[in-house]
């Protein structure tokens, strides 16, 4: 995995924004993210935590480039049984910056699970900020497509 420098843009996830406070500065902030963006950050269960769609929870099960160059990222993520019952897949176009804080060797199940994420706009497209117990991922990117596939859960009622 290639670890690209991003610039001073970025937010801070961690410090910055609480997520209540990011929640009442989301509508304003949607026009200026790019379609598919807006369409992730914006969707109804995103950050219901109760919501069978909402990212808290999710674990990481890869990071990779994909495509003919470094511009192209794609970060699966795995549900867990007790709340989802599917998979999310994000595919970044564009990349243009992309931190793992706490990852070494790309051992992504030392992340733990998602604590919470915040999409904001950027000079670029957009920053997905992505925070987990152990670390946090950061995507600077032109757009990025969201997509929830159905998951093999034996423990599905």
């Amino acid at each position: 995995m290639k670890y690209i420098n991003l610039d001073a843009q970025v937010g801070d996830l961690a410090g910055v924004i609480s997520p209540a406070r990011y929640l009442e500065r989301l509508p304003s902030l949607a026009d200026d993210l790019p379609v598919g963006a807006r369409g992730f950050a914006t969707a109804p269960e995103h950050y219901d935590f109760y919501g069978k769609r909402c990212v808290k929870d999710l674990a990481v099960q890869y990071v990779r480039t994909v495509g003919a160059d470094d511009q192209q990222l794609e970060i699966q993520f795995r549900h867990n049984c007790w709340k989802h019952d599917e998979d999310l897949v994000i595919r970044y176009a564009g990349v243009s910056g992309f931190d793992a804080g706490g990852v070494e060797n790309d051992n992504w199940a030392h992340l733990g699970t998602v604590i919470l994420d915040e999409v904001l706009p950027h000079r670029n497209g957009c920053s997905h900020e992505i925070a987990f117990w152990s670390g946090s991922l950061t995507v600077v990117c032109r757009d990025l497509v969201a997509t929830w596939t159905e998951a093999d859960c034996p423990d599905k009622s």
